[in-house]
């Protein structure tokens, strides 16, 4: 929950203003102002004062605990021009609230965690448990100086500025080995322990049968993804109990699923009671893994829980990202989260250019120039096997005649596929033409370097028929400078010569230019690679010098 607190009408109105946009996560506190701070401190997450920092500062210093448990605190100044993250930047997410309290009031972020301000992804905002030295860390890898990453078990990490050896350390690792003066462990979430229990179990005989599995083998509590067991065991209290102590979700599965699971130590008892020759061995092996703690009984007489410990290997993530036309104001907060967030970025180098400056710092760049698409979507592919967390960049929607369907067609289901959407050229194009858009349209490449000409006229032929509003991509270049008259001979036979035509280049960079004609008045040597065509049907009219296509064709028989 998120406590606001202001002291002025003007702060009063910024503050209804962010509880109207946020009505379930946030709180208003009345009543004088320091009894209001008091309270919010003690029962949100997070803060927002709209008052003074000095103010705020001098209300919250009696308060103040540790870093790790404070509420994160943003501070609006009175004219609403400033978001300040005054207190919990990392750890209280201050920072990210500044962030989003600015966009919706229309103020400015001030942030200035060291990290944050550089770009660096910091080791305490990674999403995974750390211990150690973060601190110490930090600050090497903000001096520049060599910070060794150590990657026992692979896992999508966002980019880090590391080198293959240093004097300080970053190790991300499953293993329960303490942290060196020097060094930051990582805990990545990749075990997950198989329980089983007879009815009645008791808790803390399930929890330390765990711990002792684990301590055992050298293996961190901390890094406990999941406990699964049997659907019938779901409601079991020693191991609900067990698993809220761990601080982890409980995962069930049917004995017919468990049951198909190839185990080492199987037995008749769990198939007498449940169904299933092994409960907690085909539990934690059910998505496959590496074991590696058999099934084990507790000490307790009678022995009524087991457990079995496997690995999970870290699923790589692949992020198919759309930058959109081109302008940077077109490019979407969620593309750049994305670019942000992955430590190898995979494009076509005229497209990385464009947003190199967005990248954080250690991301690797592999880059590569016309013609190489299928081998950069093979690439990405490969890099996100491996573990890491990467970014496939294309113009406009990556799904449209772009990197997301090559890169798919490579892809299986041992990664994560994220796709992020894009403004496509078409409908850049549209906006500037005015609402071409408007009714049912069509989007066809005529290159007939991936699909033969026959099936592009096919498709030429069959919107012009429609009466579709037809968008050509990739319209016409040197080596192939007659199916864009082709095609428009074949919408020609369906429309008239006074038709609209919209032609567009570079939309939205700083080069752009469009003009609107008409299908008799085109010349296609006008036309380039860099150029869309957008035809319209019977009902598209100029008005004002602007491209109009109406919704429905009532308003063509009204207007006559």
């Amino acid at each position: 929950m998120i406590g606001l607190i202001s002291a002025t009408a003007a702060g009063a109105a910024a503050r209804d203003r962010l509880a109207a946009a946020w009505p379930d996560r946030t709180r208003v506190y009345e009543g004088p102002v320091g009894e209001a701070v008091r309270a919010a401190f003690a029962e949100c997450e997070q803060l927002v004062c709209f008052l003074a920092t000095g103010a705020t500062v001098r209300l919250l210093a009696p308060l103040l605990g540790d870093k790790t448990s404070d509420p994160g605190v943003v501070c609006v100044d009175e004219g609403g021009r400033f978001a300040v993250s005054l207190v919990g930047g990392h750890g209280g997410g201050a920072n990210e609230l500044s962030r989003a309290v600015g966009a919706l009031l229309g103020a400015e972020p001030v942030v200035t965690t060291a990290t944050d301000s550089v770009g660096l992804a910091a080791l305490d905002t990674l999403g995974l448990p750390y211990e150690g030295s973060v601190a110490l860390v930090s600050r090497a890898l903000l001096d520049g100086e060599p910070v060794a990453l150590e990657v026992e078990s692979p896992w999508p990490l966002p980019p880090l500025p590391v080198s293959a050896h240093g004097s300080y350390t970053v190790r991300l690792t499953d293993r329960a080995a303490p942290a060196g003066e020097r060094e930051v462990l990582l805990r990545p979430p990749s075990l997950v322990v198989g329980v089983g229990a007879s009815k009645g179990a008791p808790a803390a005989e399930v929890l330390g049968l765990i711990e002792e599995a684990l301590r055992e083998a050298g293996l961190s509590a901390r890094s406990v993804a999941e406990l699964a067991t049997v659907d019938a065991k779901s409601a079991e209290p020693g191991i609900v109990a067990a698993a809220e102590r761990l601080g982890v979700p409980l995962v069930t599965y049917s004995a017919e699923e468990l049951a198909a699971v190839e185990v080492p130590n199987p037995s008749e008892a769990p198939l007498a009671a449940v169904g299933t020759p092994s409960v907690a061995e085909a539990a934690a092996l059910v998505r496959g893994g590496e074991l590696l703690v058999p099934k084990r009984k507790s000490s307790a007489r009678p022995a009524m829980a087991t457990c079995a410990v496997v690995r999970r290997p870290g699923r790589g993530r692949l992020a198919v990202v759309g930058l959109g036309p081109g302008a940077r104001d077109l490019l979407t907060p969620r593309a750049a989260a994305e670019l942000r967030r992955a430590s190898v970025l995979v494009g076509l180098d005229q497209y990385v250019d464009q947003i190199r400056d967005l990248l954080r710092p250690g991301t690797r760049v592999l880059e590569s120039g016309l013609g190489a698409e299928e081998e950069r979507a093979r690439t990405a592919v490969a890099q996100a096997r491996l573990g890491h967390a990467v970014a496939l960049i294309g113009s406009g929607d990556a799904g449209v005649y772009a990197m997301a369907s090559p890169a798919l067609a490579e892809a299986s289901d041992d990664i994560d596929v994220v796709g992020v959407p894009g403004v496509t050229a078409a409908l850049a194009a549209g906006a500037i033409l005015g609402a071409p858009l408007g009714h049912d349209h069509v989007s066809i490449s005529l290159s007939d370097l991936h699909t033969p000409w026959e099936v592009i006229e096919r498709r030429v032929r069959a919107a012009a028929e429609a009466d579709l509003v037809v968008t050509f991509y990739n319209p016409r270049s040197r080596g192939r400078d007659w199916q864009l008259p082709k095609a428009l001979a074949l919408l020609a036979g369906h429309r008239e010569p006074t038709t609209p035509v919209g032609v567009v280049r570079n939309a939205s960079r700083p080069d752009e230019s469009s003009r609107v004609t008409t299908l008799g008045g085109l010349d296609p040597a006008t036309v380039d690679m860099m150029t869309v065509v957008t035809v319209g049907n019977t009902a598209t009219r100029i008005i004002a010098g602007r491209m109009v296509t109406p919704r429905g064709y009532r308003w063509q028989e009204d207007n006559r």
